[in-house]
C-alpha cells in the first residue's frame, strides 16, 4: 500500500514535469537542468598562486567589466580539473581530523583548512543563434557559500548565504551560436550554522530562457478562500518586461487537477509593464467541490499562467498549489481544514549518510517517507531555507512544514533573505508557518529582540498574510521575543515554565519548536563513555531536559499546545554532544544518519501512528552475559502485553497511554517473545531471537525509495544460517556495481572515521623553474639532445617578439612524491609554440589521440622526486604589439584511482546509495566480505 502510494505520487510528479516540458515547447520559456559535466578544482583562501592567480591582474573583475582572470576567464584551461556532476559537496569527500570543526563533523574542509575552503566550478554550454531575442539567465538553488559567479569572464555577482536560491541575467554576455563558460568560485571558509553545512554547489543549477515579457521567477502567488464547498482562488502574477514592447498583453490563468483536467480558467487584457519594470496582476477563479490538501490525501492542483502578445503565446509558467485552511488557536491548538490536528513533528538538518548535503531529489522523498512511517506529520526546516525538492516531497507526500530563515535582523541582508524564501515557497500547501529565527540568545529576552521580531513579523505578513510567524526560543519564556511573537515557539521544557507563560499570554498560540535532545546510539543498550556510545533506552539527556516520552506526554496532555517538534528526526553530522572527537555525528536523532531506526522510533509509531505496534528492545544476542539482568522494554499501543522467555511467561502488563512497559529479565539464549492484546484478544506477536554467527550478506532495496527513480537506497546486513538478521555484526563489506554509480556509504556509527566516498584523487602539480634557450633551427628533434647548461635563462623574460629565434628549448621541473603503476600521470600542455616536441626525463612522449595537447606519461619514465620536462617548440608570433602571449607551459595531473567501495556494518546494518546510468536496463550491485557468502542485487529499470 505504501509503495503504491509513493509510486502514485512520483508518477504525478513525472507527469507534471513531462507536461511542463511539452507546454513550454509552445512558448519561449525553457528551463534546462545543467547539472551534468562540470569541471572542479580546489583553489586557496589566501595563496593567490594556489588560487590560479585569480584577482591578481592589473585590472580586476571589479575594476573593468569582463576582466575575470584566473579560472574566471573564459578561455582558462580546465582540462586537468576533475570532472563531476551536480549536486556536489566537497566537504563530505574529505577525511576526518581532530583539528576539524566540532560543529561540522571534524571534516578537513572549510574553516581552518585554507587549501580545502575554496572550490572552483566551470562548465561550457552552447547557446544557439535562435535565442538572440530571448532573456537568458542562470538559476542556482543553493551554493555553499559566498559564491562569485562569472559568465564568459564577466562578473555577475556574489551570494553570501549558502541557503538562498539566486539568479543572474546573462543576456548581454552571451556568445550566440558558440561556446559560453559558466564559472563559480565558492568560499566555504566561514560557517553560517553550528551544524554540518557541506561545501560547494550542492543544489541544482538551471539555464533559463524566456521571452522579454515573462513571469518572473517565483512570480505567482495563489491563495484560496473556501465557502460552501467552493474555493475562490486568487492568482497573482508578477510580469516583467525586459524589452521595448509597449502594447497590451493577454494573461490567461487556468487551473488543472492532478489528472490534467481543466477546472477553471480566466483571461484579461492588461497593459505591458514599462521597460525593465514589473507589474502584479490578480485574477479570481472558482473551484467547485475542491479536493482539499491534507496529510492523508495531499491533493494538488496546477495553475498554468499564459501570456499572449498579439495573439501569440510567449510564456507559460506552472505553479503547483493546494487548497486547504490552517489555524492556530490559543485554546485548542492547530487545525487543518477545520479539524483539530496535533503536530507530531521533527527538526532536521539537510545532510544524509555518505552524500553530505548533496542530496539527489529521490533522497528528499526517501527521508520524508521515513518520517511519515514513524508517524510524524510535521517537519521544521532547521535552521535555514530548505531545498525546493524537499518542499515538493512534503507537498506530495503530506507533511506539514515550518519554513525557517537563517538569521534575524531588520536590514536588507536579513529581510531580503526572508523575502526570497517566502516568495519562493509560499505556494506550497505543506507550509503552515514561517519561522523568522531560532535561539537568538543575545536578543531573546530584551527589547532588541522584541523590535526585530516586530519588524520581521510585519514584513512577513506583507508578503504572505495567510500564515502565522513563529520564533524558536530557549532562554526563558518571559519577555522580549516571547511577548510579541505571533506563535510562541518553546525550545525545551526545561528552559522555562510553559504553563506560566501561557497563563500570562492567553491569546498567544504556542507549540514546542524543539523538544528532546536525547542521546541514543542505534543498537547500543549499555552506555560506554569510553567508546562514545549512548544506550538507546529513552532517558533524560541532562537534568533539566526531558526524555522523548516525557516531552510527548506534556504536549499531548495540553490541548492549548499545537504539538511538538523533536530534536531531531535524523542524526546529522557535527554537534556530537555529549562527546567530542572521535565522535563525528550527533546522537539526537530518532533515526541515525542513514535513516535506520533507533528504538524511540517504535515509541513514536505507537502513539503517533494509527496502526498496531509491538516492539521489543534490546536484541537477544548477549553471549557472556548469561544469568545477568537485562532491561527489556516493550513499545506498543496494545492494551496489554505479555512477555515470554523460551515459552515461559514473565507476566502480562497493562499499557498506559503514551507510555511503554518494562521487565527485568535474566539473560538466557533463546527466544524472547511479546504478545499484544487489544480488547482481550491477541493481535500481535514480536520476537527477539538469539542468532548464530554471520554467514550471508543480504542486500535489499528500502521500501521508502521512489519507485523507478534513478537513485536508490540499499540496506546491507548479514544473516546467520537460518536467515536471521545478526544485530551485532560489524563485518566490513566491499561493493562493486555494474551499469551504475555508487554515491555514498554509511552505517550510522557516530564514531566511524571511515570514508563516506571512494573517489579518484586528482592532484595538480605545477611545472617550476621554467627556463629557455634559443634553438638554431626550426626542425624539431625527435630524440633528446644535451643542451649547454650555461645557456639557460628564465623563460620568456625580456623576449623580443619581433626578433625571435627559429625555435626555443624550454626546461622545467615537477615533483612526484610517490610513483605507483596504478597512478595515471598526464601533462596538459598549454600552447607556447606552433610545433612542439615534449621530452620527460630525456624520453620523447607522444600526444594523446583524443587531445593533441595532452600527454599521458608512462610510469616507467617517471621518477620519485624531481622530474625534468623539456619542450622544444617553434615560437608563436604576436599579431598586434599589445597581444598577451601565454607563458604557462601547462600542468601535471596525477590521478590516484580510488580504492574499492567498502563499509563496516554497525550493529548489523550499513547503507549504500546508488545511481543508475541513464540508459541502463538493469543495475547489478555486488557485495562481498571475507568469511561471508557474497550477494548480488539486480535493479531493473
Amino acid at each position: 500500500m505504501r509503495n503504491s502510494c509513493l509510486k502514485k505520487v512520483f508518477s504525478v510528479f513525472v507527469f507534471l514535469i513531462s507536461f511542463l516540458a511539452f507546454a513550454q515547447k509552445k512558448s519561449d520559456r525553457e528551463l534546462i537542468l545543467i547539472d551534468k559535466d562540470w569541471r572542479f578544482s580546489f583553489g586557496h583562501l589566501f595563496d593567490t598562486e594556489k588560487d590560479f592567480g585569480h584577482a591578481t591582474g592589473y585590472f580586476s573583475y571589479l575594476t573593468k567589466t569582463g576582466f575575470g582572470d584566473g579560472p574566471a576567464a573564459k578561455d582558462f584551461d580546465d582540462r586537468a580539473w576533475r570532472k563531476l556532476d551536480l549536486p556536489h559537496d566537497w566537504a563530505v569527500e574529505q577525511p576526518f581530523s581532530e583539528s576539524g570543526s566540532f560543529s561540522h563533523g571534524f571534516k578537513t574542509a572549510g574553516k581552518g583548512f585554507p587549501e580545502k575552503s575554496i572550490g572552483w566550478y566551470r562548465k561550457k554550454i552552447n547557446i544557439p543563434e535562435t535565442d538572440k531575442d530571448k532573456i537568458i539567465s542562470l538559476k542556482f538553488d543553493g551554493v555553499f557559500r559566498n559564491s562569485k559567479v562569472f559568465f564568459n569572464g564577466y562578473y555577475l555577482g556574489t551570494e553570501e548565504s549558502g541557503y538562498n536560491g539566486f539568479e543572474y541575467d546573462v543576456t548581454a554576455y552571451v556568445n550566440y551560436g558558440g561556446e559560453n563558460t559558466i564559472v563559480i568560485r565558492a568560499d566555504a571558509s566561514m560557517e553560517e550554522g553550528w551544524f554540518y553545512e557541506g561545501a560547494g554547489i550542492y543544489r541544482h543549477v538551471y539555464l533559463q530562457k524566456t521571452n522579454p515579457i515573462h513571469v518572473i521567477t517565483n512570480g505567482t502567488y495563489v491563495t484560496s478562500e473556501i465557502k460552501n464547498n467552493e474555493a475562490e482562488i486568487t492568482a497573482e502574477v508578477a510580469i516583467e518586461n525586459k524589452g521595448n514592447y509597449k502594447g497590451s498583453i493577454e494573461i490567461i490563468q487556468t487551473i488543472f487537477d492532478a489528472s490534467g483536467k481543466q477546472i477553471a480558467s480566466v483571461s484579461e487584457n492588461v497593459n505591458t509593464p514599462e521597460f525593465y519594470k514589473s507589474n502584479i496582476y490578480a485574477s479570481k477563479l472558482n473551484v467547485k467541490n475542491p479536493l482539499l490538501w491534507d496529510i492523508d490525501n495531499p491533493n494538488l492542483y496546477r495553475l498554468e499562467t499564459q501570456i499572449k502578445q498579439n495573439g501569440k503565446l510567449i510564456d507559460i509558467y506552472e505553479t503547483s498549489f493546494g487548497i486547504r485552511t490552517v489555524k492556530f488557536d490559543p485554546e485548542k491548538g492547530f487545525f487543518l481544514n477545520g479539524k483539530s490536528l496535533k503536530l507530531k513533528g521533527t527538526n532536521n538538518h539537510q545532510d544524509h549518510a555518505g552524500i553530505g548535503t548533496a542530496l539527489p531529489d529521490e533522497i528528499q522523498y526517501y527521508r520524508i517517507q521515513k518520517l511519515k512511517e514513524m508517524g510524524s506529520n510535521a517537519y521544521r526546516c532547521s535552521h535555514h531555507p530548505p531545498a525546493p525538492e524537499l518542499l515538493n516531497a512534503c507537498d506530495e507526500l503530506g507533511m506539514l512544514v515550518i519554513d525557517e530563515t537563517r538569521l534575524m535582523g531588520i536590514n536588507d541582508y536579513h529581510l531580503n533573505d526572508l523575502e526570497r524564501m517566502m516568495k519562493r515557497d509560499r505556494n506550497h500547501p505543506s507550509i503552515i508557518c514561517w519561522s523568522v529565527g531560532n535561539e537568538e540568545w543575545n536578543i531573546e529576552g530584551n527589547i532588541v529582540g522584541e523590535r526585530i521580531t516586530n519588524v520581521m513579523q510585519d514584513f512577513a505578513k506583507s508578503i504572505d498574510p495567510t500564515r502565522p510567524v513563529t520564533v524558536g526560543i530557549s532562554s526563558g519564556f518571559k519577555s522580549g521575543i516571547s511577548s510579541v511573537v505571533e506563535i510562541m515557539g518553546y525550545n525545551y521544557l526545561g528552559n522555562g515554565d510553559i504553563d506560566a507563560h501561557r497563563n500570562e499570554f492567553k491569546q498567544q498560540p504556542g507549540m514546542g519548536t524543539e523538544e528532546g535532545s536525547t542521546f541514543a546510539t542505534r543498537g547500543i543498550y549499555f552506555t560506554d563513555d569510553a567508546k562514545h556510545y549512548k544506550s538507546a533506552y529513552d532517558q533524560k539527556p541532562r537534568p533539566t531536559f526531558y526524555s522523548i516520552e516525557e516531552g510527548w506526554k506534556f504536549y499531548a496532555e495540553r490541548t492549548y499546545l499545537a504539538g511538538m517538534f523533536i530534536w531531531t528526526g535524523f542524526d546529522y553530522r557535527g554537534e556530537p554532544t555529549p562527546y567530542g572527537w572521535p565522535s563525528v555525528t550527533s546522537y539526537f536523532g530518532m533515526m541515525d544518519v542513514c535513516g535506520f531506526p533507533k528504538d524511540n522510533v517504535f515509541y513514536l509509531k505507537s502513539w503517533w501512528g494509527n496502526k498496531p505496534v509491538l516492539h521489543i528492545m534490546p536484541h537477544w544476542n548477549w553471549a557472556g552475559m548469561e544469568g545477568k539482568e537485562i532491561d527489556v522494554w516493550v513499545q506498543s499501543n496494545c492494551d496489554e502485553v505479555e512477555l515470554f522467555l523460551n515459552k515461559k511467561s514473565l507476566g502480562k502488563k497493562k499499557m498506559e497511554i503514551n507510555s511503554h512497559l518494562e521487565w527485568k529479565v535474566n539473560y538466557t539464549p533463546g527466544i524472547l517473545e511479546a504478545v499484544g492484546y487489544k480488547n482481550g484478544k491477541k493481535v500481535l506477536t514480536e520476537i527477539q531471537k538469539t542468532t548464530e554467527k554471520p554467514e550471508n550478506i543480504k542486500l535489499s532495496i528500502d521500501k521508502e525509495n521512489v519507485l523507478k527513480g534513478n537513485v536508490s537506497v540499499i540496506t546491507v546486513e548479514v544473516t546467520d544460517k537460518n536467515g536471521l538478521h545478526v544485530p551485532t555484526a560489524n563485518d566490513e563489506i566491499t561493493f562493486s556495481i555494474k551499469n551504475g554509480k555508487i554515491l555514498g556509504v554509511g552505517n550510522g556509527d557516530p564514531t566511524s572515521l571511515e570514508k563516506d566516498q571512494f573517489i579518484d584523487n586528482v592532484s595538480l602539480i605545477a611545472i617550476t623553474n621554467f627556463k629557455e634557450q634559443k634553438g638554431t633551427t626550426a626542425n624539431l628533434p625527435q630524440e633528446f639532445q644535451n643542451y649547454p647548461e650555461n645557456d639557460w635563462k628564465t623563460a620568456f623574460k625580456d623576449r623580443d617578439y619581433k626578433n625571435q629565434a627559429p625555435s626555443y628549448i624550454y626546461k622545467g621541473e615537477f615533483d612526484l612524491n610517490a610513483i605507483s603503476k596504478s597512478n595515471i600521470v598526464s601533462f596538459f600542455y598549454k600552447k607556447i609554440g606552433v610545433e612542439t616536441v615534449v621530452f620527460i626525463n630525456g624520453n620523447k612522449v607522444n600526444p594523446s589521440p583524443e587531445d593533441l595537447q595532452k600527454y599521458i606519461l608512462d610510469s616507467v619514465i617517471l621518477k620519485e622526486g624531481k622530474n625534468i620536462i623539456h619542450i622544444v617548440a617553434t615560437p608563436l608570433q604576436k599579431v598586434k604589439d599589445w597581444d598577451v602571449m601565454n607563458t604557462d607551459p601547462g600542468i601535471i595531473q596525477v590521478v590516484m584511482p580510488a580504492e574499492p567501495w567498502k563499509r563496516k556494518l554497525f550493529n548489523g546494518y550499513a547503507q549504500i546509495i546508488i545511481q543508475k546510468e541513464d540508459n541502463a536496463k538493469e543495475v547489478v550491485l555486488s557485495a562481498s566480505s571475507k568469511g561471508l557468502r557474497s550477494a548480488n542485487l539486480v535493479l531493473k529499470k
